[in-house]
């Protein structure tokens, strides 16, 4: 098949290009802005365009399916030759149900904790030599694409986003996979730039549960209310797999989880891995893996990129970073920490990237989430706010939302770089969470 990506250098559609390449398919694709590490990848691969922008005479008659990344605009030129020829235009899952028709599509979806219970899961079977297709929305160790499509496999396993499916598509994206095996972490109100309440949200997820095929599973987390009422709401017909936090012991920076083949060590920590590990667990169960071996393999999985990721750790200074962007997020990665470190001086820095983050409506669904820290920084960049044509925020509306009364807030980067700069950094444990850059600070 002829191919072409429209915005070829996003996280997920760059990884899928590659994808389709390793199957044998005429790969090419544009976009007018490429960055790390999309950019060195696709030219790993002899995929990245020799120019930037967009060409509406890349787009002939001679292509199977065009391919239609989020990034690109309704008007986009590409695009609207595409349309005027009638070539057949694919969102990004859309393409990936249509490579996957045939298999059994196990789909990990909520609000938070999906990327971690996928790559569980990757890691799982790769331990195990078990080889499966995939899509996973962040970096994982061992693996050198996060996209794998293959005409052999009988399995695929699918992150499950509830965002927008494409410019011209504003079904979330993972009602077009139509699960056989479902996995709900957790459902907490995000994206409401698209989302505008809080019951359409949840009715995204819903409309999930209506999509498992008849006879499939859901395992599901029963600690989560809204998620325990779409269930028992739901009336097609499925099973249903609940689980909760195993029992687990934390004691001297080291987490092991209580089984019935005993303590099991972990190099991951906090309350909401341990609550993704048993999510894993039951998926890996109905794909063959058994409880021992599971156990076995998570001995090893250091956790997903960016995800309670382990920057820097010695005698006197410890530093992770992490995606938590979200309220949620935010709340189970500073428990986490805390509960980990105990004994530390423990400091946050928070930027505040996302549409929804960047919300006045929103923010004070953040109330208390840094409450634990012993110090703590919100950053967020003032021009940002004005590329994104958003309502100006001041940091009195910052400190009032969080709630916390020693709470420093910068919104200028080299602000942000000098504070960490000159900050005293021994006997502490600091925890960087951003869904973008923190402003360009250098954690190493």
């Amino acid at each position: 098949m002829n191919i072409h990506f429209i915005a070829i250098g996003g996280a997920a559609m760059h990884n899928l290009a590659i994808a389709l390449k390793n199957k044998g398919y005429q790969i090419t694709g544009s976009d007018d802005a490429i960055f790390e590490p999309s950019l060195s990848q696709l030219q790993k691969n002899g995929l990245l365009p020799e120019n930037l922008g967009w060409f509406p005479e890349k787009i002939s008659e001679n292509l199977d399916a065009v391919i239609l990344g989020m990034h690109a605009k309704k008007e986009n030129p590409e695009l609207l030759k595409a349309q005027e020829l009638g070539i057949k235009i694919y969102s990004y899952p859309e393409f990936l149900y249509e490579q996957s028709k045939e298999k059994t599509r196990v789909v990990i979806a909520g609000s938070h904790g999906k990327t971690t219970i996928t790559s569980m899961v990757l890691h799982a079977l790769q331990y195990h030599h078990f080889d499966t297709d995939f899509m996973v929305g962040a970096p994982l160790e061992g693996f050198d694409c996060m996209v794998k499509l293959s005409s052999e496999n009988d399995f695929i396993i699918l992150e499950g986003d509830e965002y927008l499916s494409s410019p011209i598509d504003s079904r979330p994206k993972f009602l077009h996979y139509h699960p056989n095996i479902a996995l709900v972490s957790g459902i907490s109100w995000d994206h409401i730039n698209v989302f505008k309440t809080e019951e359409e949200y949840v009715d995204a997820f819903r409309n999930f549960i209506k999509n498992i095929t008849s006879g499939g599973i859901l395992v599901y987390n029963e600690e989560d209310e809204t998620v325990v009422k779409l269930v028992d709401e739901a009336e097609n017909y499925f099973r249903k797999m609940p689980y909760k936090t195993p029992n687990y012991e934390t004691k001297n920076g080291k987490t092991s989880v209580e089984t019935e083949m005993g303590q099991i060590p972990l190099k991951i920590f906090g309350k909401h891995n341990l609550l993704n590990l048993e999510g894993a667990r039951l998926i890996c169960n109905q794909l063959g893996i058994l409880d021992e071996d599971f156990y076995e393999a998570m001995m090893s999985f250091s956790g997903a990129s960016k995800r309670l990721e382990k920057v820097k750790r010695n005698d006197d200074v410890i530093l992770y970073r992490d995606f938590a962007h979200a309220p949620s997020k935010v709340k189970a990665s500073v428990d986490a920490f805390t509960e980990q470190f105990p004994a530390m001086k423990k400091v946050g820095v928070l930027e505040l990237h996302t549409y929804s983050s960047l919300n006045p409506a929103f923010l004070p669904k953040y109330k208390n989430t840094l409450a634990q820290l012993d110090e703590a920084v919100v950053f967020y960049d003032l021009e940002a706010l004005k590329i994104k044509n958003m309502t100006p925020i001041s940091p009195e509306l910052i400190k009032d939302s969080f709630g916390k009364e020693n709470l420093q807030v910068f919104t200028n980067a080299d602000d942000l770089k000098n504070f960490w700069q000159n900050l005293e950094k021994s006997n502490a444990a600091f925890l960087m969470m951003s869904s973008g850059n923190l402003g360009g600070i250098s954690l190493t």
